[in-house]
């Protein structure tokens, strides 16, 4: 999930270059066709394409639309809104993941983790309040509505690794969502340019290993145990607007978001504690 996370921060700031030379839908067309090769490459060294094959098709469709609306939501929001500030709004995913993964999956969710996904949430309600900039408000509703996709996918991916491969559950989100958006971004397609194509592959190619991870990790452990160490893309976020644009997230944001991330560094260590207690002794006769 660490991979993941600095992959990503490295491909949204490249989306967040290119948002500013084409619209929202384009970008995330050619984030996406730029990542499907590198995706195909490694079967067509091993031949394994029976690794593409879906076994829930359903499951997968409704994965790569809600892709549809995670990327293209994000790639807008990123345009308007720093890094870190979108971040902070989308980092409220692991929480909705948290909340999903008991009704959804059947994990064991106390009340303690309940607790903390209302205060996580408050934090957000916190940073999406109206300010003087309705662009900013839309910008962070955009990446309220990316985090809700994110869990909702992200507990897709959890019921897809019981069956289908990495590479499957990868490449049919990107080519779905790959897909949808080009036709709805034809209408308003813009000629890319010469410059931006190392910039196009370069998103293409950390996109594609952040999303291999991403599902790598989901296989590995319970979703409310690998989603908050997404907390790690703040820093990214901090990070990069300060030494890429020289700016950093106001009061509201750092409120918010350290609602939302000490929310989630709570369930991390209930989680923990969890794991960590004894067995408790049996009472019957041995």
């Amino acid at each position: 999930m660490l991979i993941a996370v600095g992959a990503f921060a490295a491909m949204d700031t490249l989306l967040k270059l290119l948002s500013q030379h084409y619209p929202p839908m384009q970008v995330s067309a050619m984030r996406g066709y730029a990542s499907l090769p590198f995706i195909l490459l490694p079967l067509v060294f091993t031949g394994k394409f029976a690794e593409l094959k879906p076994v829930h098709w359903k499951l997968h469709l409704l994965r790569g639309v809600l892709a549809v609306f995670m990327l293209t939501g994000f790639v807008y929001a990123i345009s308007v809104l720093s890094l870190a500030d979108a971040y902070a709004i989308y980092l409220s995913a692991p929480l909705i993941v948290t909340a999903l993964s008991g009704p959804v999956l059947g994990e064991k969710v106390g009340w303690h983790r309940w607790a903390a996904v209302v205060v996580g949430l408050c934090g957000v309600m916190v940073m999406l309040r109206p300010s003087g900039s309705s662009v900013a408000t839309y910008g962070a509703l955009a990446a309220f509505i990316c985090a809700i996709s994110y869990a909702i996918s992200a507990v897709g991916v959890r019921i897809l690794t019981r069956t289908d491969s990495n590479t499957s559950v990868v490449f049919w989100s990107m080519a779905i969502m790959t897909l949808v958006n080009s036709i709805i971004a034809i209408p308003r397609w813009v000629p890319i340019r010469f410059e931006h194509v190392g910039m196009i592959v370069a998103c293409g190619f950390v996109g594609a290993i952040a999303a291999i991870m991403l599902t790598r990790a989901f296989r590995s452990a319970p979703v409310s145990v690998v989603a908050p160490f997404e907390y790690t893309a703040l820093l990214w976020g901090v990070a990069i607007d300060w030494l890429v644009w020289g700016t950093l997230p106001g009061a509201r944001m750092y409120v918010g978001g350290g609602i939302v991330i000490g929310s989630g560094l709570y369930i991390i260590w209930r989680e923990s504690r969890e794991h960590m207690a004894p067995p408790a002794a049996s009472t019957g006769a041995a």
